[in-house]
């Protein structure tokens, strides 16, 4: 029997309440969806998880969508992708508010001098565990050194993922698909229903265009970036900074290392710090705006592909790119991780504070526990 919406709503809103580590998440969604609820069987969520690398977008969110559309079809993809972001934007609303009306508290301060700190370490930590994983070749290293150099260069990150991703279509011609294309007849209700949404999706930023034109900027350039978010949440953390800090100067460098630090002591994808960013904007309309903007994109894209799975997965094309965007997000972090780092006031304190949360994040310690350590530390010593 299919399960209602109230319940797919509700399972992944648990989820979500507990949902730190962005993809480190996946498992817990397989083991309710497959193994307890049985809403689909192993392989069809492995088909799941293979679609959403190769589609923009945060991985956790776009899993926990993929579970519904299977269960329930387009609402049920909705639902889940409700209830598993809710619980991320209520405490990032929360931690917003209380950021931008006690900042200038000396105590505060100091722990989110210390936050910045674990950040530095964070993107660090991150771009060498995907370089481990990624720049399996010299090609693939300087592709990626072409990418952080750009970007160090205050180039456009857009611009480098797609110049990444075409040259790897030429560069990494022993890419293959990793499933066989089937001849199935192709179910087109997740299409149209992507098509439902791709067009409220268009009222939104028209009504937003109409009511307020700095709102209208905000959601646009959240689904700009969500866009381009091939690879998973991490890529959105280079195209937002170029975006929000350098291009409109929304944000100084030093509040963004701020609002991603808040998104790490919040369930859920670190795209949320587009919540951020909009409540530094307009408050919590902002708020509410950029994050419908940056997550959207990303669910009609999945409702879309699903159609098409199969084939999509089979496609030599297809693999190369997503091997291209995966390697420029190296090089991009890379870069993050230098300007991050050049932003920090360093002395001998904040250095063994920096370098002890690199160390935690090595020995794989749970981010969560290294960030708020950070903060505590910072906000005794600082």
């Amino acid at each position: 029997m299919r399960p209602s919406l109230f319940r797919i709503f509700i399972r992944f809103l648990k989820l979500g309440l507990t949902a730190f580590g962005g993809p480190a998440m996946v498992p817990y969604i397989r083991t309710m969806a497959v193994d307890r609820e049985q809403w689909l069987d192993e392989r069809t969520f492995r088909l799941g998880m293979s679609v959403t690398q190769i589609i923009p977008g945060a991985t956790a969110m776009q899993v926990a969508a993929f579970v519904g559309l299977r269960a329930r079809g387009g609402p049920g993809a909705l639902a889940a992708y409700l209830g598993f972001g809710l619980p991320a934007f209520l405490l990032m609303l929360g931690l917003s508010a209380l950021y931008f009306s006690t900042r200038d508290l000396p105590a505060v301060m100091a722990a989110f001098k210390g936050l910045q700190l674990v950040i530095v370490a964070l993107i660090l930590h991150a771009a060498i565990n995907f370089a481990k994983r990624y720049l399996d070749s010299p090609a693939a290293q300087l592709l990626a050194c072409v990418a952080g150099v750009w970007l160090g260069l205050r180039g456009n990150p857009i611009l480098a993922l797609a110049v990444v991703c075409v040259l790897s279509i030429f560069v990494f011609r022993q890419e293959q698909g990793t499933l066989p294309a089937k001849p199935e007849r192709i179910d087109t209700a997740p299409l149209r229903f992507a098509g439902l949404l791709a067009a409220a999706l268009a009222v939104f930023v028209g009504a937003l265009y109409i009511l307020d034109p700095e709102l209208f900027r905000l959601g646009l350039l959240m689904i700009k970036i969500d866009c381009f978010a091939f690879g998973g949440g991490y890529v959105s953390v280079p195209l937002m900074l170029h975006e929000v800090v350098e291009v409109r100067g929304w944000l100084s460098g030093v509040q963004f290392m701020d609002g991603i630090a808040l998104g790490q002591v919040t369930p859920g994808p670190i795209v949320m710090t587009g919540a951020f960013v909009g409540y530094a904007i307009a408050g919590v309309t902002g708020a509410l705006v950029a994050t419908i903007a940056v997550f959207s994109p990303s669910l009609i894209f999945l409702c879309a592909a699903m159609p098409f799975a199969d084939r999509l997965l089979a496609s030599p094309m297809a693999q190369r790119v997503l091997k291209g965007s995966l390697i420029s997000l190296v090089g991009l972090l890379a870069a993050v991780a230098v300007r991050f780092f050049l932003s920090v006031e360093w002395g001998v304190v904040e250095a063994v504070i920096a370098f002890a949360a690199f160390i935690a994040l090595r020995m794989k310690a749970d981010i969560l526990w290294v960030v708020i350590a950070g903060a505590a530390v910072s906000a005794l010593l600082l």
